[in-house]
């Protein structure tokens, strides 16, 4: 099992108990994703954690399917799934980079929490521009680490270095903006909500039609 795999399946059932920092930045996110859901949209989400904004969107969406390395998220996602008597979420124990492609299958592909946490991160936003259809579009929702406080950063570049703590990049705003961009996706919506540790950047990207 990957080491990320490995920290987050220890971190599963904390994280499942976890309550949101910001409840009103969160509930903004998710009305601007349904904006661009309808009920025959195809869904995909990867690094889903316990499943909560796969199963939020769910009932706005044809068909959600949901991945993330670590089987105790999954696990915990699959019985949130049954208890809320939600059916159209289908949730993987997977990573990204070893999906088999699938050109043009999603009207939305979602990265929330993620993308600071990828070793290469173009061939996965590569690979999403791949997935969508044309008009689909990419939802995340990243930290920018690049602007908080060096004490944070110290810590998670330490704790990455004694394999204690996954990988962290730390992010600048434009420099996501760009890497985004240079897909060939158009951002249109882009938002920082205020206030916390570290800055969070919120992008919808739409693929040419």
């Amino acid at each position: 099992m990957h080491v990320n795999a490995r920290f987050w399946d220890r971190l599963a059932p904390r994280y499942a108990r976890m309550q949101l920092r910001d409840p009103e930045a969160y509930e903004k996110k998710l009305a601007m994703t349904r904006a661009w859901l309808g009920p025959e949209a195809q869904v995909f989400e990867f690094g889903c954690g316990t499943g909560t904004t796969a199963l939020k969107h769910a009932p706005h969406a044809g068909h959600v399917t949901a991945i993330d390395c670590a089987p105790a998220m999954i696990g915990i996602a699959r019985q949130k799934a049954a208890e809320a008597g939600i059916g159209n979420v289908a949730f993987r124990v997977g990573d990204l980079a070893d999906m088999p492609d699938s050109p043009a299958a999603f009207d939305m592909v979602m990265a929330h929490n993620v993308l600071h946490l990828l070793p290469d991160r173009a061939e996965a936003l590569a690979r999403v521009h791949r997935m969508l259809k044309p008009g689909g579009v990419f939802v995340s929702s990243t930290a920018c680490a690049a602007g908080a406080p060096r004490l944070f950063r110290w810590v998670i570049a330490a704790g990455y270095a004694l394999r204690l703590l996954p990988l962290f990049n730390p992010l600048t705003a434009d420099a996501l903006r760009a890497e985004i961009a240079a897909t060939g996706l158009g951002i249109v919506e882009d938002w920082r909500p205020e206030g916390g540790r570290v800055p969070v950047l919120f992008l919808i990207a739409q693929k040419p039609g």
